[in-house]
């Protein structure tokens, strides 16, 4: 079987070699991943890993794996920022508080689709004004889920976490290793 990453991620690229496993082919999938209205942190994620991974041509002797991960603050979906501005919002509403962040992965080979989701919850210390504006210079925040990422810069901010740290980053490395087992994936093999 060949693994195929439905993902333009390098942080997911990186996480896959450390399950020992290298894609046979990346193929991103196109697709819009607006929230729908009054749509849940939770469900809204699993949705988009579950499109991302149908949205991806799948042979018989393929495995799609396609990921999402989101930041929630209660019900509230922080998704990738637009602009400075929205970044600089984010993190205000991040600062001093625990949020959630969540990441589905969804597993697709020629007759089934898999999905799991990993719950994580995060606390950011409250930023001065010049801790702020010193990570929002350094673009970090650009494509990043909350308009941050913890394996960064942003990781100085960040005191505490419940769950699974490689799940913040982009990939539950424990529930990815299983699904993609299930599929017929050999994970660690020589």
């Amino acid at each position: 079987m060949k693994l195929i990453l439905g993902s333009g991620s390098p942080r997911r690229l990186e996480l896959l070699a450390v399950l020992g496993l290298e894609p046979a082919e990346i193929r991103p999938p196109d697709i819009n991943e607006d929230p729908r209205p009054q749509e849940l942190p939770r469900p809204y994620v699993e949705r988009m890993a579950r499109e991302k991974a149908q949205a991806i041509p799948c042979a018989e002797d393929e495995v799609v794996l396609a990921a999402d991960t989101t930041v929630a603050v209660g019900r509230r979906i922080l998704g990738k920022p637009e602009n400075v501005e929205e970044a600089r919002a984010f993190l205000d509403l991040l600062g001093g508080r625990r949020h959630r962040v969540y990441t589905a992965i969804a597993v697709k080979s020629a007759d089934h689709l898999r999905t799991r989701v990993v719950e994580s919850r995060v606390q950011m210390k409250r930023l001065s004004n010049t801790e702020r504006e010193g990570y929002i210079a350094t673009d970090d925040w650009q494509g990043k889920a909350g308009g941050y990422s913890i394996q960064g810069p942003a990781g100085a901010f960040i005191p505490w976490i419940s769950g699974s740290h490689s799940a913040i980053v982009g990939l539950p490395l424990a529930e990815t290793a299983n699904l993609l087992q299930s599929a017929g994936i050999k994970v660690w093999t020589p």
